[in-house]
């Protein structure tokens, strides 16, 4: 029997009965696509791996940078002095003495709270001509303790009427009239009868709160 020759280009597969049965060629250019898929396929999923990795560990770095503590600092629910003081509405008497300073408010830090302080009431004294035309001005005046209590509340309406009468008396006394620029703040009680500034500074529970009211009572011999 003669065996069919194989087509020129073709590789030859003999079953058993001899008979040669011709098979496509894979073309060279084919093959080398094929494996040039599979490397570039490879490399991607190296570098997915490889973007992974780096993405974990910046996570894992930001972690802990956060156990450092928080970056963005968060201001203290209050601030300033212990306590705030703010003037309300003027009542509607005014003080016979010539002189009327309004209510009195203040808000305080519930973490400082005091249960007594003192008013100090401080004056612009450029226009006063000492006590009896003579001698030095005083320009401060400080009040006996009060009963505080709270975070918020009001000075007793009694007290600060008293003050506004002692005040008028100073005012008189110098020889000053028409508009006052006055400043007040609460200190411990603690203060002297007749505190210096240091001592008021060094005990002072809020800051100056200033206001400007009218002196219409002058003493009748300026």
């Amino acid at each position: 029997m003669t065996r069919a020759s194989a087509p020129a280009g073709a590789l030859p597969w003999l079953p058993s009965n001899g008979v040669a049965i011709p098979c496509s060629p894979v073309p060279v250019p084919c093959l080398s696509k094929v494996l040039s898929c599979r490397v570039i396929k490879k490399h991607e999923e190296d570098d997915v791996k490889k973007g992974i990795i780096i993405l974990i560990g910046s996570l894992a770095f930001l972690a802990g940078c956060s156990s450092k503590g928080p970056q963005i600092q968060i201001p203290p629910k209050w601030q300033g002095a212990p306590y705030h003081l703010s003037f309300g509405a003027p009542p509607a008497k005014p003080n016979p003495a010539g002189l009327t300073i309004p209510p009195i408010k203040y808000s305080a830090n519930p973490d400082a709270l005091e249960t007594r302080a003192d008013l100090v009431v401080e004056f612009d004294s450029s226009t006063a001509k000492g006590q009896g035309g003579q001698g030095p001005v005083t320009n401060q005046m400080a009040m006996g303790a009060v009963d505080i209590s709270g975070a918020e509340g009001q000075l007793p309406a009694d007290y600060v009427d008293k003050a506004s009468t002692d005040l008028a008396k100073m005012l008189g006394a110098y020889c000053m009239k028409g508009k006052i620029k006055i400043s007040v703040a609460l200190t411990r009680s603690s203060i002297p009868m007749n505190p210096t500034d240091d001592q008021i500074n060094a005990k002072r529970l809020s800051d100056w709160t200033p206001i400007e009211l009218d002196f219409k009572n002058p003493h009748p011999k300026c």
